[in-house]
């Protein structure tokens, strides 16, 4: 029997080697399948919150229950210590389990949007430069810190020229109007709250184009080979909400805004900065390999992590068996 998984492990890790055609007739799940989600509860996890409020999981068989996160972090943690089978997670906290030789299935990604930074007006913070001296908040092991190291290089200042302080997103705005942190460097919604709650007190800082995090499916290879027809269930469900997403703007924006718990009015003007699209590309690749690169230039690893064989964590297999287009990664 574990030569049989293993086999099946490979045939889904390597799937031109192996031949992937011979996995295109995975069978649907079955009516009903209990499927536990952790996912970010933001709208960057549109595309899986639109495929459960919609009916897309219950149509193709899988009855999903969620526990909702800040960080895609966190949800990642909660997959990898066994209380959860799939994760909503960005590029950080999947490169720092793939370089700890954690046995993840990387099958998609969903989203990706840049990091956005606020400011405290009172800081005086009108451009990069002005950063130096100043307390900045992210959260670490997530994009966020990541961003802030672009952030840093690109206004020519090194990590000594700043304070760092880490926090939850949902704990930045009440540090920034407190004082105790000069900026803040996240995702949204999370920027729009801070301007919304203290107005004139707060201000953003250009930054567009230093990062664009990544929104993505990931599962353990164990989940993995022992029910592949529910990932390919949920992988289909995704494509299908992806598909309405793009029909029903209006109607997407008040179901992501009621789960995420921001106004309409909010979300609105904000929408097109989330690019809600499941695929496995080049963009997928460059950024898991840019942010693992990262994190081997500064020490941000676990001891002896070396660069991912990323054939090994990303199995292109489940999404080619449902969206063969949606595949282009180059293995």
């Amino acid at each position: 029997m574990r030569a049989a998984l293993a086999r099946q492990v490979r045939r889904w890790a390597f799937p031109i080697l192996a031949g992937a055609a011979a996995l295109v007739s995975t069978p649907a799940a079955r009516a009903g399948e209990k499927v536990h989600l952790a996912q970010n509860q933001s709208p960057i996890s549109g595309v899986s919150i639109i495929a459960l409020r919609n009916g897309f999981f219950a149509k193709n068989g899988l009855d999903v229950q969620v526990s909702n996160f800040t960080t895609g972090k966190q949800c990642l943690d909660t997959v990898m210590g066994g209380a959860a089978d799939i994760a909503t997670t960005a590029e950080a906290p999947t490169t720092a389990a793939a370089m700890s030789g954690q046995k993840i299935a990387f099958l998609a990604r969903t989203e990706y949007s840049y990091i956005k930074t606020l400011t405290a007006a009172a800081a005086g913070i009108n451009k990069l430069g002005d950063l130096k001296g100043k307390q900045v908040a992210y959260t670490a092991g997530t994009g966020g810190e990541v961003y802030t190291m672009q952030l840093l290089k690109a206004a020519n200042l090194g990590k000594d020229d700043v304070t760092f302080v880490n926090l939850r997103p949902q704990d930045m705005v009440a540090a920034l109007s407190s004082g105790s942190i000069d900026a803040y460097n996240t995702w949204e919604p999370h920027i729009t709250n801070g301007l919304k709650a203290l107005g004139a007190k707060a201000k953003p800082l250009e930054t567009k184009g230093i990062y664009a995090e990544t929104f993505n499916i990931v599962v353990m290879q164990d989940y993995l080979q022992k029910k592949p027809e529910v990932v390919t269930s949920f992988l289909k469900s995704l494509v299908e909400a992806e598909a309405w997403m793009k029909t029903n703007r209006d109607a997407t924006i008040k179901l992501v805004a009621e789960f995420a718990n921001m106004p309409v009015e909010d979300l609105g003007p904000l929408w097109d900065e989330f690019v809600f699209q499941v695929a496995l590309d080049q963009r997928t690749l460059d950024v898991l390999n840019a942010h693992a690169s990262w994190r081997l230039a500064t020490g941000n690893h676990p001891p002896g992590a070396v660069m991912p064989d990323w054939r090994t964590v990303i199995f292109t297999a489940p999404l080619k068996s449902v969206a063969p287009e949606k595949v282009t990664m180059p293995f």
